[in-house]
């Protein structure tokens, strides 16, 4: 699957420039008066003019378009975020993309931070998705785990809340379930499913498949009104 390569957010931050400096506002166009020159005054009680109307064929109206959803599925880990983008148009899904945030060992806490959050707001400005689901607070035995999570979730929270985005959290088993019936699937066997619900070419990296697993999760709930 694909990658972030080191441009990736050289690139974005290149095209924010470009669209600051291109925002100079432009003074409003003067209005002009409609000349009325042409107009004939018309008389009262006067009907020589009109036609008689026939009636045509009855148009039906055609019901309107069903509007895409792009949603951004998020598993959130320090070293290995995983990220997908799904498109759906009522029951309808599509793969778009999906790929990790890799930080390797080497990298301090706050280092990790910062690459997640630089990456993700590029990958938030290439995707535009329009709603978030991200994978749900869950039960750490170790604390020091469990807090190195909290840290990667706010920046992860922070990033996408900055833009507006509404989100949406599942519970891991809640995912598993809903993707392949069992709560406790194994990686494997989710990144099989993913594979071959959206005919990939290649089997998925573990977190991009639970992040696709994620985003897929969240277009069923809202199917069903309520949930």
């Amino acid at each position: 699957m694909r990658g972030f390569d080191a441009s990736f957010v050289e690139r974005y931050r290149a095209r924010r420039a470009r669209q600051s400096s291109d925002a100079i506002p432009s003074a409003p166009p003067s209005a002009k008066p409609v000349p009325c020159s042409g107009l004939q005054p018309q008389v009262p009680g006067s009907v020589s003019g009109l036609q008689p109307r026939v009636p045509g064929p009855v148009s039906r109206p055609q019901p309107p378009p069903r509007a895409r959803v792009r949603v951004l599925g998020i598993d959130t880990s320090l070293r290995c975020t995983g990220l997908a983008i799904i498109d759906a148009v009522g029951a309808d899904m599509s793969f778009v993309d999906c790929r990790p945030i890799p930080n390797p060992a080497r990298l301090s806490l706050p280092a990790c931070l910062v690459r997640i959050a630089d990456t993700l707001d590029a990958y938030l400005d290439e995707f535009r998705p329009d709603e978030v689901a991200m994978e749900g607070i869950f039960f750490c035995k170790n604390a020091r785990t469990s807090l190195i999570l909290g840290h990667a979730r706010g920046v992860v929270v922070a990033t996408c809340a900055r833009r507006g985005l509404p989100m949406h959290e599942y519970p891991p088993a809640r995912v598993k379930r809903a993707v392949t019936g069992s709560g406790s699937a194994t990686k494997e066997r989710m990144q099989r499913m993913m594979q071959a619900v959206f005919r990939l070419p290649d089997l998925p990296q573990e977190d991009s498949a639970d992040a696709l697993a994620i985003a897929m999760t969240h277009l069923h709930a809202r199917l069903v009104p309520g949930r």
